[in-house]
Formats: C-alpha cells, sequence, structure tokens
C-alpha cells in the first residue's frame, strides 16, 4: 500500500483498535490456486507476539486453508470508514479554483503467516469468543448452548479455524492532512452534516491536530 507520510498511521495500539472495531476483514491469499479473497469477520488477539494474532474460520467446503500451508503469507485489509470528498467543500477552492476531488479513507493492513486450526477446541473457542463479542449488544444475547449440542457439533464439524501470526501492520489514514486546516475542516464538517460522521470527525481531529 502507497503511504504518503502524512497519512501514515504507524501507532500498533490505534491499528488495533481499529481491528477491533472494525473486525470484518477481507483476508487476501496467494496459494497454490492463485490470488484469492475472502471476507471475514476476525478475532484479534494483541497480546499475541509483538503485533498481534488473528482468528477467524471458514466452511470446509471453502478451499483456502487447503490451498495454503503453514508459514504461507497473507494479508488482511481492515478498512474502518471511507466518503467521496468534493471540492466544493474546500473555502480555498472558491478563492483559486485550484482543488480536484479525492476519497478519504482509514484502513489496516496486516499482513502475517497463516496457521491451518483443524481441530474443534480451536474452531470453538473462535466461535464462542466472537459469538459473545458481537452478541453483547443484544437485549438476549444468543449463546452457542441455545441450540441443541448435536446441531452445535455438526455446525463445528463444517468448518475450518485459521490463525495468522502478524508480523507488520501498516496504517492509513487519509483524511486531507496535506491540506489547509480551512479546507480540512470545510470538508469535514461537510460530512458530517451528509451523515458521514467517522471520517467527517475523524478530518475535524486532523485538523485540530495540526493547528496545534
Amino acid at each position: 500500500m502507497y503511504v504518503p507520510q502524512h497519512f501514515d498511521e504507524p501507532r500498533t495500539d490505534v491499528l488495533h483498535d481499529l481491528i477491533a472495531k472494525h473486525p470484518f476483514g477481507m483476508l487476501v491469499t496467494h496459494g497454490e490456486a492463485g490470488l484469492d479473497a475472502n471476507h471475514l469477520p476476525f478475532e484479534l488477539d494483541p497480546a499475541g507476539g509483538k503485533h498481534g494474532i488473528l482468528h477467524c474460520h471458514v466452511a470446509r467446503n471453502n478451499p483456502v486453508w487447503q490451498d495454503l500451508g503453514n508459514g504461507d503469507e497473507v494479508l488482511v485489509v481492515f478498512r474502518a470508514g471511507d466518503a467521496y470528498v468534493s471540492p466544493q467543500w474546500y473555502p480555498s477552492k472558491h478563492e483559486f479554483h485550484k482543488q480536484v476531488p479525492t476519497w478519504n479513507y482509514i484502513v489496516a493492513h496486516a499482513h502475517g503467516r497463516v496457521t491451518i486450526r483443524d481441530d474443534e477446541r480451536y474452531v470453538r473457542g473462535v466461535v464462542a469468543r466472537l459469538t459473545r463479542a458481537h452478541e453483547a449488544s443484544q437485549p438476549i444475547p444468543w449463546k452457542m448452548t441455545d441450540a441443541p449440542k448435536d446441531y452445535t457439533d455438526m455446525m463445528l464439524k463444517a468448518i475450518v479455524g485459521i490463525e495468522i501470526q502478524i508480523t507488520k501492520l501498516v496504517g492509513k489514514a487519509k483524511l486531507s492532512q496535506n491540506k489547509e486546516i480551512r479546507d480540512i475542516q470545510g470538508a469535514g464538517t461537510a460530512l458530517v452534516a451528509k451523515g458521514e460522521r467517522l471520517i467527517g470527525e475523524a478530518m475535524l481531529a486532523a485538523a485540530a491536530a495540526k493547528a496545534e
């Protein structure tokens, strides 16, 4: 990923937070069958090694787990949000007319090495933790024990676990930081007004940081 210095987000804790809040990632692989991409929910263990460990599972019928070998390099892309930015929102455009449209976004790329975990205990643990995390906001959270044991056991046999030891984290927050403060603020305010709060508020925070 191309990351100009003014868009670089190198802080591990910030990137871990992004992954935790936006855990639906794209697993990019290059196995024996060639390039592939799978969209999966991930669990992050931030304490696992220098950069953390990612856990997920795929359907047993998905060929990706057989196409990969333990130790193969993979990439997982996490996206916090994105938004189109009109040049009309930059105050300087109306003075000098030297602005163009752009697209702002916040992403994290987790590079790592994969281990296929085709064992029931691992898969059960991953599913249980993902369920607890994502059911927590429900009025009555669903639990694995809500389903009959034989049904749950059958479903678990139909999936395979994938563990990824993160070897490198690359973060990019493209928020018009290379623009004038007033232009960052103008576009950020316009995005918030349109309901694009995540990128809009991030731009306003970037403007405030640049003003310090």
